[in-house]
């Protein structure tokens, strides 16, 4: 027995090492495009006479859509193979900036934006799956952490890269670069993706939602992920408000902290996934999660863009402790019940989160004031916490 161990470990670990250079460029080039979109939707969307409401209608449903489609995508990846998804993904997601760059009124960009909502439910997720397929055991920390960088960096650099081509060369420009780094990925995965071999499930064959829904563990991942996203998806809508209107800010200013969150979290989610492969896991989850309360906390007591800074880096540390541990655990469910399937349910509360967060953070900045979007942020955290607490105990 032990020799089969070794044997399949040292397997798992030349398979991951060939394949991952490949899925690190599909998640690259996914959030690098959705990256380079996220400045630009708002000002295109007003160019096509968008009102408020329909202007948020096209932001949440690229997350709706996405929710929907990804514990359907991933159940089906466990059964049929990854590769074809991810390869069918990548394809039709660089075919959708032709959309965005033909569309000429809101419901087509709305139409649009619903679509690549649900292409992308191929995408993010299922590499992750992969990743999740071929990490030797003990070393799942490690490779989400450099999974996760590649998620963060590119999103990070997306909105910069995307207002440097608009200004230079003009939006249809931008999109058609997201639609050209797609394309390339496609065809990188295609000649040179191996397929993966998926562990076979030890106890949970073909299992239900209803029966993922019995783990404690499950719980308590999925009860964080929402939490977390709900509380990020709020920041991501009202820092940029904050930061111009309240402290002043200008916009260089304002997308160089949105930047460094990101860019925080890539580069210390490596060695942070490091230490998910030596120290308690959840309690790696926790102490992110405290981190990042105090993140939300902080900020309406700030006045400038130092302390501003010094907070996002401080959210991005939480992001950099937590995430690469909670990927860990959500890998070692995934071994039970389906790496496709635990991944497409985890995703989907990122998106849920991601899509109702602003909604509930709007309602009560517009009751309270903008200061309420990070307390409520704040509060979704503290849910989120005790609720990973309590199913974990």
């Amino acid at each position: 027995m032990p020799g089969s161990i070794a044997k399949h470990y040292t397997v798992s670990g030349y398979m991951i090492k060939k394949a991952f250079p490949i899925l690190a460029l599909s998640i690259f080039s996914c959030m690098l495009g959705a990256g380079i979109i996220i400045p630009l939707l708002p000002l295109y969307a007003d160019s096509l006479g968008a009102t408020g409401i329909s202007l948020g209608l096209i932001f949440a449903g690229f997350s709706i859509t996405r929710a929907i489609f990804m514990p359907v995508i991933g159940r089906l990846s466990d059964r049929h193979g990854r590769k074809p998804f991810l390869s069918i993904g990548l394809l039709l997601y660089s075919f959708s900036a032709l959309g965005l760059i033909w569309a000429d009124n809101v419901p087509q960009l709305a139409l649009i934006r619903l679509l690549q909502g649900a292409i992308t439910a191929m995408i993010i997720p299922i590499a992750q799956a992969y990743v999740g397929d071929l990490s030797p055991e003990g070393e799942e920390g490690k490779w989400m952490g450099y999974s996760n960088a590649a998620f963060f960096i590119s999103f990070g650099f997306g909105p910069f890269i995307g207002g440097l081509f608009t200004d230079y060369f003009g939006m249809d420009y931008a999109f058609a670069t997201m639609g050209g780094l797609n394309l390339l990925a496609f065809l990188i995965v295609a000649l040179f993706l191996p397929e993966s071999r998926q562990r076979k499930m030890a106890s949970h064959p073909n299992p239900s939602l209803r029966e993922m829904g019995t783990s404690s563990m499950v719980r308590g991942l999925f009860s964080f992920r929402l939490s977390f996203a709900l509380a990020r998806g709020t920041l991501s809508c009202f820092l940029p408000i904050f930061a111009a209107i309240y402290v002043g800010l200008r916009a260089t200013f304002v997308g160089i902290l949105l930047a460094a969150q990101h860019l925080v979290v890539s580069l210390l989610g490596v060695p942070g996934g490091h230490i998910a492969d030596r120290f308690n896991r959840r309690a790696l989850v926790i102490l992110g999660a405290l981190t990042n309360l105090a993140y939300f906390t902080l900020i309406p007591l700030t006045h400038n863009f130092w302390q501003l800074l010094g907070l996002c880096c401080l959210g991005g540390l939480g992001g950099a402790i937590s995430m690469p541990a909670a990927s860990a655990l959500t890998v070692e469910e995934g071994r039970k019940f389906g790496m496709g399937s635990i991944m497409g349910i985890f995703n989907m509360a990122m998106s849920a989160g991601m899509a109702i967060g602003p909604l509930l953070g709007g309602v009560a900045v517009d009751l309270v004031g903008i200061n309420s979007a990070f307390y409520f942020a704040a509060g979704m955290g503290v849910i989120g916490a005790i609720l990973f607490i309590w199913f974990t105990k």
